[in-house]
């Protein structure tokens, strides 16, 4: 660790085009209560003092309209730079890593969180942190409920053992150069991986389980924002 002050950045990719949802509008900008699901997101770490900064990914061609209509009009003081998302997830978030180089310093956190997920809590956040403080990466997830099966071909093959099958959430957290030499390793090597743990646990990381929290859904479907608005209503 340097003898500089460690700071933490929040990435917070919102480049999906919402293709489930079916709405006329990307499910980001959907409102749930009086606001849009990504300045829910980002008001959590807008109000967290121990988040220096956020960046935000969005589509190339909706930043005047996220600048104005979200940034702006919520008066987001830490949204510190909007970047313009890539063809998928991973490399929408490399884009922001590598925005973020120009501020972060190798020890710093970055906790990458998706925009369609506006339940995390502070404290999860800050149980984050501490753990890829001191690990290769901090992974916030839950154990899953159901039964799974492995299926080929629409036959049963395997039944994994549920008591070591967690379901991925985010933030997902790491030091700066673990994640972004992460991210550039695979990129080099055309790997994708399916969250941005993944690109870390194949370069031989560490990343440690933070338990989180089954309200922390991703909306992603029309039944996932009736679960939210449900959530919000405190019923």
């Amino acid at each position: 660790m340097t003898g500089l002050k460690t700071k933490t950045f929040a990435l917070i990719p919102a480049a999906g085009m919402g293709r489930r949802m079916g709405a006329s509008i990307n499910k980001q900008y959907l409102q749930l209560g009086e606001l849009p699901i990504v300045a829910r997101t980002i008001s959590i770490f807008e109000q967290a003092p121990f988040i220096d900064g956020i960046f935000l990914v969005i589509p190339e061609e909706e930043i005047p309209y996220c600048r104005q209509h979200v940034v702006e009009a919520c008066g987001f003081r830490k949204v510190l730079e909007i970047i313009p998302g890539g063809k998928e997830r991973q490399n929408s978030v490399m884009n922001g890593l590598n925005a973020l180089q120009r501020l972060a310093q190798k020890d710093d956190v970055v906790l990458i969180h998706d925009g369609v997920r506006p339940f995390i809590t502070q404290v999860l956040l800050q149980e984050s942190i501490a753990v890829a403080m001191n690990n290769d990466g901090a992974l916030v997830a839950v154990p899953v409920k159901d039964t799974i099966k492995t299926v080929r071909e629409g036959i049963v093959v395997d039944t994994p053992v549920r008591d070591t099958l967690w379901q991925a959430q985010t933030p997902q957290s790491f030091r700066f150069d673990i994640i972004h030499t992460a991210h550039l390793s695979a990129a080099r090597d055309g790997f994708a991986g399916t969250d941005d743990a993944s690109l870390v646990e194949r370069q031989g990381g560490v990343v440690r389980i933070v338990r989180g929290d089954y309200r922390n859904i991703k909306i992603t479907t029309p039944e996932d924002l009736v679960l939210a608005e449900a959530f919000l209503a405190g019923t």
